[in-house]
């Protein structure tokens, strides 16, 4: 844990390569998914297009859940693409850690503040972009004076604390099962010497704690998804 991350500064901004770094390849796996699963396509799908086919269907059944279809159905490209991103950016980090010259290079990016945060604001952000553009910006802005005026106050303060929740829920997460990870490699090395006795004793918690941030990885996937289309329903659709 004694590792800091490898900075860069332009024009006065600091920056955070590995941050780069790891956006990009989570991306790059997404957008190779997408591409091979789409190659040859058949009408009775098998292996990597069946896969993407059920997380098509898997999207539609949670917008579903949150607004009529007529009004959510433009939103699945959106919460496909999220799903898949956020849940293979949480896995990047599960099978090891790259550390070069003290600087943690290789790491889930979801467990960069920054980078949830980020996403968090992209949500909320086209949240008020799509309210606008089908209700129009009158009616969308009354929205913010119902069902009491004097509780315009209350519903800013709600958005920040929407932004907050839905990117600090999926940083903190990805990040303790990092740690946990990180602590359970540590017991093989004591005093910069390999420990057998440590290594043995932390091999299998360490698969068995892999196994359940998998599943932890999921389950955040889903969450902000579940989210992102809670946010998008309350602000599309004419009877909230």
């Amino acid at each position: 844990m004694d590792h800091g991350v490898p900075h860069f500064e332009l024009f006065g901004l600091h920056g955070d390569w590995s941050a780069i770094l790891m956006t990009t390849v989570a991306a790059v796996i997404v957008f190779l998914l997408a591409v091979g699963a789409t190659r040859t396509l058949a009408m009775r799908p098998t292996g990597l297009q069946n896969f993407i086919e059920w997380v098509f269907d898997f999207i539609k059944g949670i917008i579903s859940s949150t607004m009529d279809w007529k009004t959510g159905g433009r939103f699945l490209t959106l919460g496909v693409t999220l799903i898949m991103y956020i849940f293979v950016a949480n896995m990047l980090g599960l099978p090891f850690a790259v550390v070069y010259h003290h600087e943690l290079w290789w790491k889930s990016p979801t467990a960069d503040p920054a980078i949830t945060l980020t996403l968090a604001v992209m949500v909320v952000a086209l949240t008020h972009y799509y309210g606008v553009k089908m209700k129009g910006a009158k009616e969308y802005g009354k929205d913010f004076f119902k069902p009491l005026s004097f509780l315009f106050p209350l519903k800013i303060i709600e958005e920040f604390a929407n932004t907050l929740t839905l990117g600090l829920r999926l940083y903190g997460n990805i990040l303790a099962g990092e740690i946990l990870l990180t602590l359970l490699a540590g017991l093989a090395v004591t005093d910069h010497h390999f420990n057998i006795l440590g290594a043995i004793g932390g091999f299998f918690p360490m698969l068995v704690w892999q196994g359940f941030s998998i599943f932890i990885g999921a389950i955040q996937a889903f969450i902000f998804v579940m989210l992102t289309m809670v946010y998008m329903a309350h602000k599309v659709s004419h009877d909230h």
